[in-house]
């Protein structure tokens, strides 16, 4: 056999990703501060984008897209296309600042009156009140330090936000009172080490000895270091165990004893409401014992988490729902979260002409292509969010109207369907993807819920739903009757709910309601 070369030609099908293609269904899973991020980017590197700033009298007529929603069975009214855009099509999907305010509208605080920029007759000028002394002063002192900093306070680019006092992290302040507590460089080494030691909570996690012999020195320099960080603010820091942290907050409140210690060291009776071992092993009566209970519950399990670093970022939602007033849903993307940019084609019309390099050429017409794809794969996921959203609330009306009692079971295959694509499209439509509803703010996969099947062979259950009634039984009994497991099933099973005992158990301790046993303990004892 010979082995030669030859020239074939083939022709051959197969799917191909392409950039854009891939960047199109990166864009439709971001959540909105991700995609703030991704279009800020884009911002910087392509010179053919730029922001939107335009006027927004056009939003109130398009409402991006807002889609009036009747009865379930009803079809979508004028303005819905067959394909689910509509209105879409025709809105400006870009538009996303706020409503403009007049400046003569009235505010709830006079500015003038007590930021002014201190004119020269030292007044306060005509917006300063008669016998303002205090405010003029004030006025005249800040309008000292604006005009020092280069800009006033009425200034279109001063940020009020500048001027609040920052926030002092937990490290910032452990790092104050070891610096003031401690005076040896070699204390503060280990105390510093053992800063790094503590965790989001406040616990100390890590070997002592492994730390002595990192720093070369001495178990017990290191356990002398550790007491005298324990006293430090907020008490409870450095602990290493739950038992340890709670009795340094009552070391520091002046109330650990040796009964409360003792009760401390038996944390898992009190957990067990196992009343009669406590009051063997404290040796003390009923009323002490329910004082030191209520002592320990208003302590802090978690100090660290008291003075955290990161502050919690509010929910902004993608899509706004309300009643519109005849019995039907509206149903809209949220105009802020929308980035607006926008392609400038005079300037590339300018540049181009310029361009004498093949290879100059060649970077405008990339950038041009990046600029038109990335606005048309917006437009495309403001579209699809809609669509997914209105289908969503159509095939979920009986949830919004009535409660969580009545949400259906809907598996993504159902909504696929609905507005003809694939199920992989609504997956990553409803990651991180918000709604405002009547009823909360809800992720859109909290809407997709498994089926629990019929007792009666009727229609089937959403498993929220049945969480939801597990809780509400569980809410409503006394103390006298606790309901176990076995009760739930047969009560659900009356209601045409076939469950069985284990998906309850699995349910219940979902949720963090403990057993029927744990519950009477809890609810006899009445501490």
């Amino acid at each position: 056999m010979v082995l030669t070369p030859r020239l074939d030609l083939r022709q051959t099908q197969s799917l191909v990703m392409t950039p854009q293609l891939q960047q199109a269904i990166k864009l439709l899973q971001l959540s909105n501060l991700e995609l703030t991020e991704y279009v800020e980017r884009e911002l910087e590197q392509n010179p053919l984008l730029e922001r939107d700033e335009g006027p927004r009298d056009d939003l109130e007529g398009a409402m991006m897209g807002a889609e009036p929603m009747g009865e379930p069975d009803e079809p979508a009214g004028d303005g819905f296309s067959a394909d689910g855009t509509g209105v879409l099509e025709a809105a400006d999907l870009s538009l996303s600042n706020g409503p403009e305010v007049s400046a003569d509208a009235s505010l709830d605080v006079d500015y003038d009156n007590l930021w002014n920029n201190g004119e020269a007759d030292g007044a306060g000028g005509p917006g300063a009140a008669p016998g303002g002394g205090d405010n003029l002063h004030l006025g005249g002192e800040l309008g000292q330090f604006a005009a020092a900093a280069g800009r006033g306070f009425d200034d279109q680019d001063s940020d009020i936000a500048q001027y609040v006092a920052g926030t002092e992290s937990l490290r910032d302040r452990l790092t104050q009172q070891i610096a003031m507590d401690l005076s040896d460089p070699a204390d503060r080494l280990v105390a510093a080490h053992l800063m790094e030691m503590l965790d989001e909570a406040g616990y100390l996690v890590g070997d002592l000895m492994d730390l002595a012999d990192t720093l070369n020195t001495d178990l017990s320099h290191v356990e002398a270091v550790l007491d005298r960080v324990q006293h430090f603010d907020p008490p409870g820091l450095f602990a290493r165990s739950l038992s340890e942290c709670l009795a340094l907050q009552l070391r520091d409140l002046n109330r650990l004893d040796p009964a409360m210690q003792a009760l401390l060291d038996n944390l898992d009776l009190l957990a067990k409401h196992d009343l009669q071992g406590l009051l063997r092993i404290c040796g003390v009566d009923h009323e002490d014992l329910a004082e030191m209970v209520a002592e320990i519950r208003a302590l802090d399990p978690k100090p660290g988490l008291t003075q955290g670093d990161d502050l919690a970022q509010p929910i902004t939602p993608d899509v706004l729902m309300h009643a519109d007033g005849k019995g039907g849903w509206m149903i809209e993307l949220n105009a802020d979260n929308l980035p607006r940019v926008l392609v400038n084609n005079h300037y590339y019309s300018t540049i181009s002409a310029s361009a004498r390099s093949k290879s100059d050429r060649q970077y405008l017409s990339e950038c041009l292509q990046s600029a038109n794809w990335l606005v048309k794969s917006l437009h495309q996921r403001a579209t699809t969010i809609l669509k997914v959203a209105t289908e969503i609330v159509r095939q979920q009306d009986a949830f919004f109207r009535q409660g969580v009692r009545h949400l259906k079971p809907l598996v993504l295959r159902d909504i696929a369907e609905a507005i003809e694509m694939h199920e992989s499209t609504v997956s990553r439509v409803t990651s991180n993807k918000f709604m405002a509803t009547p009823r909360g703010i809800f992720e859109l996969k909290y809407f997709f819920t498994p089926a629990i099947s019929s007792a009666d062979g009727g229609e089937a259950h959403s498993a929220e739903a049945v969480r939801h009634r597990i809780k509400a039984l569980i809410d409503a009994e006394s103390p006298k009757s606790i309901i176990s497991d076995d009760k739930i099933v047969a009560i659900l099973k009356q209601e045409s709910v076939d469950i069985a005992r284990r998906t309850v158990a699995k349910y219940r301790e979902a949720m963090g309601i403990p057993s029927s046993v744990q519950r009477r303990r809890q609810k006899s004892a009445q501490i």
